[in-house]
């Protein structure tokens, strides 16, 4: 496959799923602290006490980066290491570990790409409601000024949300995330305006500190549909349903979220869903959200299949029976990567970054020493190659983050999942990279 030579190529992590260091040198309890010592929330019991270890193996790691090849590495902080009780006191010993985990990366010629929020919300802030009070606007702001002062003269590039759609949906609906608490839609919808103004503020925040920034947001592509046969007829329902939303799946919807951040509106359907439950915007709120965005991240693991049966009747996530699944159980469909992509690029013609895409796979060490994951290779081949068909036919994508670099803490399932193309041996914490590590160190270097 030919790439421009600009192209970004990346891989990514988040700081609970490899930090571990979950209670060392200051950090405060986040959600995610708080909700795995709950009975029968985690696979197996597991916790992110230790998880990779990367908070005293981050050198070690980042040397692995560099081996990879890869310009870019997409990181989140930790909100309650670098700031304990979520506003206020600041944590001098979480601040230097992220500082000293980006001046490894830059002597290694490796771009830093900020996440602020992939889930560790301070659970101090969550004892006072968390999203849903007035004031955490204002908190999420606060924490973006230390992180933009503290790293802004080095790190250029920063993403607000990872997938405000998933912890949303999962941690305060099905509950199956931090913090677990059921709420009912017209609570969740405040959440979601009081995340968008948060946002907001953290743009903001970032375009007066970091005058040089180049800020995005990440959200899951939850609604990726794609034409099985590509003729105009399905090619049409599959962008009309990608901008659509419904009753049931509004909140993973990637059109609610980016109609919201991106616009600074709810998506035209919210009225009609919602009724009163809908919370106002008011102009200054739709300002204050819609500020400019340099790109848009999109997370990509799979994709729902538009068809028509043989009444002509539409029909959705039909798929061959055997068809390819990933360790997960997601079904592989990368025919979803070309259309999500392009039908957003129409939308909205903003630039892409692919923040997140990869899978889930029943990795081993085999009794050579290796770990040989064929299946992981085969699906990130399939899915680049459907990604460069998108530039080809326009699409501006800036680059493309594999998700994970490492092994790591899969959240509700525990260390049962495993996505790197590092696997962790997390008895010993040691490192094998996979035979994918170095299928994508070949595609990088051509």
């Amino acid at each position: 496959m030919d790439w421009k030579k600009d192209f970004i190529w990346g891989t990514a992590t988040s700081s609970y799923q490899i930090e571990g260091a979950a209670f060392e040198d200051g950090k405060g309890l986040s959600v995610w602290d708080v909700f795995v010592r709950e009975r029968g929330r985690i696979f197996e019991g597991h916790t992110g006490d230790v998880a990779c270890d990367h908070y005293h193996r981050m050198k070690e790691d980042v040397a692995l980066l560099a081996e990879l090849g890869v310009g870019a590495y997409r990181f989140s902080v930790s909100w309650p290491r670098i700031m304990p009780h979520g506003i206020g006191s600041i944590n001098e010993k979480g601040l230097k570990f992220y500082s000293d985990l980006i001046d490894e990366l830059l002597k290694h010629h490796i771009t830093p790409y900020v996440t602020l929020f992939h889930w560790d919300y301070p659970n101090d802030l969550e004892m006072q409601g968390g999203w849903l009070n007035p004031g955490s606007p204002d908190w999420f702001a606060e924490y973006t000024a230390v992180v933009a002062k503290a790293f802004g003269n080095r790190v250029k590039h920063y993403i607000t949300f990872n997938e405000p759609q998933i912890f949303t949906w999962l941690g305060y609906d099905r509950c199956t995330h931090a913090p677990g608490i059921k709420y009912p839609v017209g609570r969740i919808l405040a959440m979601c305006r009081n995340i968008a103004l948060a946002h907001g503020k953290s743009v903001q925040k970032l375009r007066e500190l970091v005058p040089d920034c180049r800020v995005g947001y990440a959200p899951t592509c939850g609604n990726a549909y794609w034409p099985v046969e590509e003729t105009d007829l399905l090619a049409a329902k599959a962008k009309e349903l990608q901008d659509s939303i419904g009753e049931e799946d509004w909140i993973h919807s990637s059109a609610f979220w980016n109609e919201l951040f991106i616009k600074g509106r709810f998506h035209r359907q919210c009225p009609q869903l919602f009724g009163e439950d809908l919370p106002e915007l008011s102009e200054g709120d739709r300002l204050l959200i819609s500020q400019p965005l340099d790109f848009c991240g999109m997370n990509l693991y799979q994709g729902t299949s538009v068809c028509l049966s043989d009444a002509g009747e539409l029909i959705l996530g039909k798929l061959p029976a055997g068809h390819g699944k990933t360790g997960m159980g997601w079904p592989i469909t990368p025919k979803a990567m070309y259309w999500a992509v392009k039908n957003f690029y129409d939308t909205y013609q903003l630039p892409l970054l692919i923040t997140e895409n990869g899978m889930s796979a029943l990795d081993v060490i085999s009794l050579d020493g290796g770990v040989h994951d064929p299946c992981r290779i085969d699906y990130l081949e399939r899915h680049l190659s459907e990604l460069k068909r998108a530039v080809s036919d326009g699409a501006k994508v800036e680059g493309y983050f594999l998700w994970s670099f490492l092994d790591n803490f899969e959240w509700e399932k525990g260390y049962d999942d495993r996505f790197g193309i590092v696997y962790v041996d997390y008895e010993t914490q040691r490192r094998v990279p996979k035979d994918s590590f170095y299928w994508y160190q070949n595609i990088i270097k051509s």
